[in-house]
């Protein structure tokens, strides 16, 4: 053996070391306990969410910039690198709690910061799969540490929407994961997982009580109360599946239109009997869900944050193939009057929908917004005006069809007037300021049983018919029931946006993720 092959082979040898040591991640015991409960660890959840034999890691010999923590803290407890899901590129940050709990550091926030930095200039969608325990101690513990680990990237915690983002709480998230996870266009939670902005024992300790951490992070509280989370599944893999299938509704980038699937058998098939599912009476309440399900191609439909703000429908499907945002009041809860939780969730679909060239169908009927004290203390006014302001802001097509009811100002925001390119009604649609039974006792003081309330009832309901509307061209067609499939797609055939390719101009790609 000459000395060249001796020195190759020793160079060899240490890689693999090197290697070995690195892919072993936390050490047996950690990942045998995960493994034991049923959980996936970092690196498993890559093998499952991406194609196969698609991933390249970057940073796999990364390691703390601890002289004392190098050998225990293989990958710096993050997994990050490149993959593709269904054949597309895609950027992947995972989270190593068998690491230091994939506790923050100066080398694993390099890490993300370069995921960030490459999905952002070259046009490809980014996943956070977060499990973390936050900042790493000692390392950010004084002045030097705070000056080493904070404010080094100006852009941290910058979106600017050029590529969607994908965001999975597995576990217990505190500090970025749950920042990350915070700007994410998606995000789906398993339950038994925690996200809060700090540990409960760190809770614990300011608060002088205990807390229990479904309290302050866990799954009902984010999907119910805070509406940070679009999805709740049961395990790891739900929520990677969840993912893949958001992300084949998206396009790659923000300077591209989303991709078209093929129409699966059957689409359309039930619009005959679609007013069967949606009482002629105003104040009868129905599942607009069942609507919705049954416009749009079969087994489209992907519904986002559907226990948080549920007066309104919020769901990516496809049309004809093409992907669409769908906006549908659901008077089944509240009877579709719009409250202060609609408002957010509705705006923020609106600003994903026009920043990644998603056409927004609107499917109309409420009586208008909640009001009274409870309304006012959560800033209706203001979820109000922004929900206005966002849809004005809108450059993908916009189509809206009032199916029953639309009154006073939530006439405007959803879609009447000329906040729609197209605006269509059902012959069961009325159109007025407020539900008349109200004006009759605003304007006359009488309640139902009153003497004189049916004749003054019959004069506030006057003109309120769609053909009254139409006859001003204040909507521009009266469509029948089972014509609103082919109604939507021969019209966002006409609105395309041919002169862009596809592509809006963007005006909210600075809107904040969470308000």
């Amino acid at each position: 053996m000459n000395q060249k092959t001796s020195a190759a082979q020793e160079l060899q040898a240490e890689f693999e070391r090197r290697e070995v040591q690195a892919l072993g991640m936390g050490g047996e015991a950690k990942l045998a306990a995960r493994k034991a409960s049923g959980i996936l660890n970092a690196r498993e959840r890559i093998e499952k969410l991406v194609d196969p034999g698609s991933f390249m890691e970057s940073g796999l010999f990364a390691t703390s910039v601890v002289e004392s923590m190098r050998d225990r803290s293989a990958g710096d407890g993050k997994v990050v690198g490149y993959a593709r899901i269904a054949q597309r590129d895609v950027a992947v940050v995972s989270n190593d709690f068998t690491v230091m709990g994939a506790s923050s550091s100066s080398t694993n926030s390099k890490k993300i910061s370069h995921m960030k930095r490459t999905a952002t200039s070259r046009g490809i969608p980014l996943i956070f799969l977060g499990e973390s325990s936050g900042a790493r101690m000692p390392d950010t513990m004084g002045a030097r540490g705070m000056g080493t680990m904070l404010g080094n990237d100006p852009t941290q915690y910058m979106r600017m929407r050029e590529t969607p983002w994908a965001g999975a709480v597995l576990g217990f998230c505190y500090g970025s994961s749950t920042w990350y996870t915070g700007f994410c266009d998606f995000s789906v939670m398993r339950k038994g997982a925690i996200m809060a902005v700090s540990s409960p024992r760190l809770v614990s300790m300011a608060v002088k009580e205990q807390i229990d951490p479904e309290e302050i992070g866990g799954w009902k509280l984010h999907s119910d109360v805070t509406g940070l989370v679009d999805m709740v599944v049961d395990t790891d893999d739900e929520a990677l599946e969840a993912i893949k299938r958001y992300l084949a509704y998206m396009p790659g980038h923000h300077n591209e239109a989303p991709p078209v699937a093929s129409v699966r058998e059957g689409a359309g098939g039930d619009m005959s009997q679609i007013l069967d599912l949606v009482p002629i009476s105003r104040t009868q309440v129905y599942d607009v869900r069942k609507v919705v399900k049954t416009i749009f191609d079969k087994d489209s439909v992907f519904e986002m944050k559907p226990r948080f703000g549920k007066v309104a429908v919020t769901a990516l499907a496809r049309l004809d193939g093409h992907t669409v945002g769908v906006i549908a009041n659901n008077p089944l809860h509240k009877g579709g009057a719009l409250d202060t939780d609609a408002c957010e969730k509705i705006t923020s679909f609106i600003v994903m929908c026009d920043s990644f060239n998603i056409p927004l169908v609107m499917l109309v009927d409420t009586p208008g917004f909640m009001i009274g004290v409870d309304a006012e203390r959560k800033r209706a006014p203001g979820k109000i005006m922004n929900f206005m302001t966002a849809l004005q802001l809108v450059t993908v097509p916009k189509i809206s069809i009032i199916l029953r009811k639309s009154y006073g100002q939530a006439y405007l925001n959803m879609g009447g007037g000329r906040n729609s390119d197209e605006v269509a009604a059902w012959p069961t649609a009325e159109v007025s300021f407020m539900t008349p039974s109200f004006a009759v006792n605003i304007v006359h003081g009488l309640s139902p049983g009153d003497e004189g309330y049916e004749e003054r009832l019959a004069e506030m309901e006057k003109g309120n018919n769609v053909y009254d509307i139409a006859s001003i061209y204040a909507v521009q067609n009266v469509i029948l029931p089972h014509q609103t499939r082919d109604y939507l797609i021969r019209t966002l055939q006409v609105h395309r946006l041919r002169l862009t390719g596809g592509v809006g101009k963007h005006l909210m790609q600075t809107w904040p993720s969470t308000y």
